[in-house]
């Protein structure tokens, strides 16, 4: 036999709830609970049970005297209170009923009943008054009820049910005055001789959900009693709320309040402080309460289910219900620990139990979803957690907040923004002498948290109802949250074994559209063809026309291939050929356009090597690409000394080139051979290269070309540097459909004005900019002499949506979004921006021709719509992977499990998206340690990497700010072992290793670099810290006067 209190916890962990009531033994426990076994052990260990529960309970609570002392409030109380002063008089806490009423209802015998519950529960009479800045009750003797009588009967009845619906709604949300007893109001509604509503609405701070009960019970016994004439059967109350608001604050105090804290401390220390949800409006800056609930329901045979698993898991089913709950927000949030807070009555001692007031506490309870468990072990341990915290719930939510002093906020509840809950269905259908009362279901406009999911029990299934926050959710959202949850629970009884990871969410029918409709991008082309191949087949039909311009200098598309042949029959003298790779280190240029036709056409694939890089990088790339021949122009060889490669100057020895035949050549190259390999940021501290095929370039300018056709009048301009894919449709793209080229100076990319000259003055229809350069350029003077542009596209960054409002208030012209790493041959995704749209996001769109997006999670399985993901690519323009590095490619170009053929891969791109309801997708941010800035791909892992090298510097830390304008800046922070090292110095240092893009604008040197409790860097304390010095240093010196105090210690300390 176990012991008493091992049994009395497992029947806890059941619901099982037990008091001592004299010599008696009550119980009270969920339906089909107690079974025959369990109820033989009550009857047989009774005695037993009935000693430890008298003897653990403490001295039973006083009556206070009414002495004119002043009554605190409990701390439940004292919450409310703060928040009303807070936040003023609001509707927030109020608790409404609506009663139906059929039959012939004894007016008098109602209000007197009234009246008799309010005279018997002193909280009924309460008001809160302020007295010194602290609150305190204020019990009036008497308060007369009156219910105010409404007769509908003379109006119509679409026209009564409307008034009745709106005075329901009107009486929800009209808040109370604290200071003015009661705080409880009824109305009364006819609308015939035989049928009533009664609107009941109390404020919180003096009721709860139990309390409810008790006034229904209570409404009930004395109504039959004063139509029968006789008196009151209630029995006289033990003691009063304002007796256990007294005993509480002096029972829950020293050795035992700090027992019960030291727990919460300890369960719930280094928690996150929000819940990330995916919402579909952003969070506001100050929380708002605006509701609305959905219902559904889980039929009788999975409500079975479910109970049969909690019964053999030796848990009940609210833990049950609680891990599957827990388990569909970790799906949709990704984060490993999930706070919700659920309600307990508080009601574990018997002299309170029949009393109203406000008893009923919050407990957090946590649940932890690392190494992905199985719901089987997750099930453990949520049981666990849910009794631990049952034996420490005396502690109110309010002092376990402010002993974990979380990190504050206006936008969001503290420790928690979900709350869970299992009830009983309360009886909505009583009988009386000559009435039936009817609890109505009305639609709530309140909710007090982000989401609160309340399921009850009936005899027959489970109903739950979504309460949600309407400022955060959309009602579209909450339906398919609430079908996932359907689905979830459907998987977990059949197999509670199964990783919670890999519990599916999804229908069959979600699938399919997530997996193939969305991705149904088939298009055919000729895949046999190269990029150079395609540019003779032009040669072919526009001979004379204009191919390309630089400055005054221009070639048309027989002068183009010709000079092109002649490199390429040069080249393959030199042993290039399918699969060699040359390097190509010019200035923008009719060389640059020369050399790279000249290496494809040789069958080869081009190295662009940016000559402003620091020529350690470019010896870096040439000696890890092992490039054997290099194209470049005789004032760069300086920059390009220490390597071996065969070297090539396209201006001192073009009179050699020349020599070589002009005619096309016959080379063995196919559409699955390297065209070029360019190299991106790397994490390591070192630059990795991208091999893409010809293949993937070919289907993505013929999708360009279907999708924004160019014609022989369009003049394209480029302008982006030529080690950045986006390059490789300026120089392609027209020149495989007859357009023209123009070529913009060397570094004039950054210059604005010179790019709406420049656009003017050659009539450019098309270009590319980076959003950050895009704001630049449409702040330029003169940008309404751009009219002659038909098309910009952006990629390189996130597109914010000010910004395309703006263009095209502005400029008259098509504005595009597009999509795509270097890894998946330049764009995989595009998105028409429109003005003026409702859709206050820009999109990265759908899907280019042949290629597959998918949005999956970190087991990658596929994530809900609306449910952030990491981006993954599949299709024609997958790259062929990284050079030299087949360890990373194997981690990043992945088998695709949606796929049947064993060949086909996915491209895990550290992308955070998710798809919005039209199968249109959003782009979120970065997963890893990289970022874009001004489209430049950067691990900021890599500058920490080469800061560190610095013999100087301790350690460093890199993020990302923005200014003003919504424009990124990199900070880097450093800990120095030498104070003398100046910040130009560290600039200079990384100028030798970094191109210009990846150095810090801002260096800050601090003694250490801030942690957060689990160790992990405080990126949050870096930013704040970022923030308090520019705000120190861009305000005049006699702003800080006006800062508050700790504000300008803060400043004082930064600076």
């Amino acid at each position: 036999m176990k012991p008493i209190q091992e049994f009395l916890s497992d029947l806890a962990a059941l619901d099982v709830k037990l008091w001592a009531d004299g010599t008696n033994l009550r119980c009270n426990a969920p339906q089909g609970v107690i079974t025959s076994e369990i109820r033989a052990q009550l009857s047989d260990r009774k005695a037993e049970i009935i000693k430890f529960l008298q003897g653990s309970h403490f001295e039973i609570i006083p009556r206070s005297p009414r002495n004119n002392q002043p009554l605190p409030l409990s701390w439940a109380q004292e919450r409310l209170w703060f928040l009303n002063q807070l936040e003023g008089a609001s509707a927030t806490y109020n608790i409404p009923a609506t009663v139906s009423i059929t039959g012939n209802l004894d007016i008098n015998a109602l209000e007197q009943a009234l009246s008799e519950i309010v005279h018997r529960h002193e909280i009924l009479r309460t008001s809160i008054q302020t007295v010194n800045g602290r609150p305190i009750q204020i019990i009036h003797p008497e308060i007369t009820i009156n219910i105010k009588l409404v007769d509908l009967q003379q109006l119509l009845n679409p026209q009564r049910e409307t008034f009745l619906e709106q005075q329901i709604q009107l009486e929800a949300i009209t808040p109370f005055d604290l200071e003015n007893a009661p705080l409880i109001r009824f109305s009364l509604f006819q609308s015939s001789t035989r049928k009533y509503v009664l609107l009941l609405t109390m404020h919180h701070i003096i009721s709860d959900g139990w309390s409810m009960g008790i006034f229904i019970s209570e409404l009930s016994s004395l109504y039959q009693a004063f139509c029968a004439g006789e008196p009151s059967p209630l029995p006289e109350l033990p003691l009063q709320y304002a007796d256990f608001a007294v005993w509480q604050r002096q029972w829950l105090s020293g050795v035992v309040l700090e027992t019960q804290l030291n727990y919460w401390r300890s369960q719930l220390h280094g928690v996150p402080s929000l819940l990330q949800l995916p919402t579909d409006r952003p969070r506001p800056a100050v929380q708002t309460y605006n509701g609305r609930t959905q219902i559904f329901r889980l039929n009788r045979d999975l409500t079975q289910k479910l109970q049969s698993l909690s019964s053999e898991s030796g848990t009940t089913l609210f833990m049950t219900l609680l891990a599957a709950f827990a388990t569909l927000l970790y799906r949709y949030s990704g984060q490993s620990d999930i706070l919700l807070g659920t309600p307990i009555a508080n009601r574990n001692r018997s002299e309170i139990e029949s009393l109203i007031g406000f008893f009923v506490n919050t407990l957090v309870l946590k649940t932890n979803f690392e190494d992905n468990p199985s719901f089987q072990k997750l099930l453990t341990q949520v049981r666990e957690t849910t009794l631990h915290a049952y034996e420490h719930q005396d502690v109110p939510l309010e002092q376990v907040v402010e002993a974990l002093k979380p990190e504050r906020s206006l936008s969001h509840s503290p420790l928690f923004q979900v709350m869970f809950g299992l009830q009983n269905l309360p009886i909505n259908e009583i009988e009386l002498p000559d009435i039936t009362l009817t609890q109505l279901e009305t639609e709530n406009t309140i909710a007090k948290f982000d989401l609160t999911l309340l399921i009850s029990e009936t005899e027959q299934e489970l109903v739950g109802s979504w309460e949600y926050n309407t400022d955060l959710f959309d009602g579209s959202s909450i339906e398919r949250m609430a079908a996932h949850f359907h689905n979830l629970l459907s998987a977990i009884v059949e197999n509670p074994s199964t990783t919670v990871g890999e519990l599916p969410l999804l229908s069959a029918a979600e699938r399919h559209q997530l997996l193939v409709e969305w991705n149904d991008t088939a298009s055919e082309y000729a895949i046999d063809k190269c990029i150079h191949q395609l540019f003779e087949s032009q040669v072919e039909k526009t001979p004379d026309a204009v191919a390309v311009v630089f400055e005054n200098q221009q070639l048309t598309y027989r002068e183009l291939n010709q000079k092109a042949n002649q490199l390429a029959h040069h080249l393959q003298t030199l042993g290039v050929k399918p699969e060699f790779l040359v390097g190509i280190c010019v200035e923008r240029s009719l060389e640059m356009v020369v050399g790279l036709l000249g290496i494809l056409k040789a069958g080869g694939a081009y190295l662009p090597l940016d000559p402003h890089y620091p020529p350690e990088r470019l010896s870096y790339m040439l000696a890890d690409a092992g490039v054997e021949i290099l194209l470049t122009q005789q004032d760069l060889l300086s920059s390009l000394s220490s390597h071996p490669a065969r070297v090539i100057c396209l201006d001192t020895d073009w009179p050699t080139i020349a020599q070589h035949s002009h005619e096309n050549l016959d080379v063995a190259v196919c559409a699955d051979n390297l065209v070029y390999v360019i190299y991106t940021s790397g994490s390591t501290g070192q630059p990795k290269g991208v091999m893409n095929t010809h293949r993937g370039i070919h289907n993505r300018l013929l999708w360009m070309q279907q999708s924004y056709p160019l014609t022989s009048s369009d003049r394209i301009l480029q302008k982006t540097p030529f080690s950045f894919d986006v390059s490789v449709w300026e120089f392609f793209w027209p020149l495989l459909t007859g357009a023209r080229i123009v070529v913009a100076l060397p570094e004039a990319h950054k210059d604005s004005a010179y790019l709406v000259n420049l656009i003017s003055q050659q009539q450019i229809t098309t270009v590319h900019f980076v959003p950050s350069m895009l704001q630049v350029f449409l702040q330029e003077a003169k940008v309404e002499n751009c009219s002659c542009l038909r098309r910009v596209f952006c990629s390189g960054e996130a597109l914010p949506f000010e910004l395309t409002q703006n263009f095209f208030d502005k400029i008259e012209c098509e504005l595009h979004n597009l999509y795509g790493p270097t890894e998946a041959a330049i764009d995989v995704t595009y998105w028409p921006c429109q003005p003026q749209a409702n859709l206050h996001i820009v999109p990265i769109g759908r899907p280019i021709s042949n290629t597959q997006i998918y949005i999956l999670d970190a087991n990658q399985q596929p994530v809900p719509i609306g449910v952030p993901g990491e981006l993954y690519i599949g299709g024609d323009g997958l790259a062929r992977g990284y050079l030299n590095r087949p360890e990373l490619t194997q981690e990043k170009f992945i088998p695709n499990p949606f796929s049947h053929a064993k060949s086909e891969r996915l491209y895990k791109t550290g992308d955070l998206a998710r798809y919005l309801t039209d199968g249109n997708i959003e782009y979120l941010g970065r997963i890893d340690n990289q970022v874009k800035i001004r489209g430049f791909r950067i691990e900021l892992g890599e500058i920490e990497a080469v800061l560190n090298t610095h013999p100087q510097i301790q350690q460093t830390v890199v993020i990302t700010t923005e200014d003003i304008n919504s424009n990124k800046r990199l900070v880097a922070y450093v800990v120095k072992s030498d104070d003398s090292i100046t910040t130009n110095q560290l600039r200079e240092f990384l100028k030798q290793k970094l191109p210009e893009y990846m150095i810090p604008g801002t260096f800050v040197s601090l003694d250490t670099i801030p942690l957060t409790p689990n160790g992990k860097i405080d990126k949050k304390a870096l930013h704040h810290n970022y923030k308090m010095r520019h705000l120190y240093y861009n305000y005049p010196l006699t702003v800080p006067v006006l800062l508050s105090k700790p504000m300008m210690v803060e400043l004082k300390v930064l600076n």
